[in-house]
């Protein structure tokens, strides 16, 4: 039986096997070991690979055979959602709040079946966020935190993480106002892991993984937006 590649803990951060070792079973395990390193994560996002593990686990490596994504031109905004939106009921920001919403989403998913946010994990996506590379979206009903979404920005893709959502769509008023923003920016892709009928429902396709990694070897070295990450004014047509 074919066992994942094992990274020692010391070993340098581009220290990966080549994609197409992952197992069949389970789907995209490619890798055990290693580190939370800013270098580590950042070249294994490059590579198409994230981290998705348990608290009584050693980290674990994937990059599963189907890779979600969503292409931000094909959105698709429901008709109860666009509702939601022209009712202007949450407050929308980037970058206001990364902590508070990376231990929401952490403390979401506690609750549900599968892996979770690790203390680990949270510490090394914050510092991703204090180097600018990890961000936020929050989205707020009267002064308080009800929802929201981060991950990481490597060229023009942006790599989700988790959401969270408090009262009814909070997180996809703060997901749609955030990729017509990336769309502004010029961003042609944004990376949703695994498969969720829930994505399925903004837009998100799954591609082979083979064509996620093409994808990202040109996106990954096009230029990003490098200001402060803010919404601009420009007025959204619903």
């Amino acid at each position: 039986m074919r066992r994942p590649y094992w990274i020692p803990h010391n070993a340098s951060p581009d220290d990966f096997p080549p994609l197409e070792q992952a197992l069949e079973h389970p789907d995209g395990l490619l890798a055990v070991g290693g580190d939370l390193t800013p270098s580590r994560i950042i070249m294994a996002y490059r590579l198409g690979i994230f981290p998705w593990y348990s608290d009584d686990e050693p980290i674990l490596w994937w990059t599963p055979s189907q890779r979600m994504v969503l292409f931000p031109e094909y959105l698709k905004v429901s008709r109860s959602l666009r509702k939601s939106i022209r009712k202007g009921k949450f407050t929308v920001t980037l970058d206001q709040n990364f902590r508070e919403v990376i231990k929401e989403c952490a403390g979401f998913r506690r609750h549900q079946d599968g892996t979770w946010i690790t203390d680990d994990m949270r510490e090394a996506y914050s510092k991703l966020h204090d180097d600018g590379i990890a961000h936020s979206v929050e989205s707020w009903y009267e002064g308080h935190l009800v929802g929201g979404l981060y991950g990481i920005a490597l060229g023009k893709v942006f790599f989700g993480e988790s959401m969270f959502s408090r009262q009814t769509d909070a997180s996809k008023v703060a997901f749609a106002h955030f990729v017509w923003q990336l769309q502004r920016w010029g961003y042609e892709l944004v990376d949703c892991q695994v498969q969720s009928q829930h994505l399925e429902s903004l837009g998100a396709v799954c591609i082979p993984r083979q064509e996620y990694r093409t994808l990202l070897d040109h996106l990954c070295e096009t230029q990003g937006h490098n200001n402060k990450w803010q919404f601009d004014n420009s007025e959204i047509v619903l």
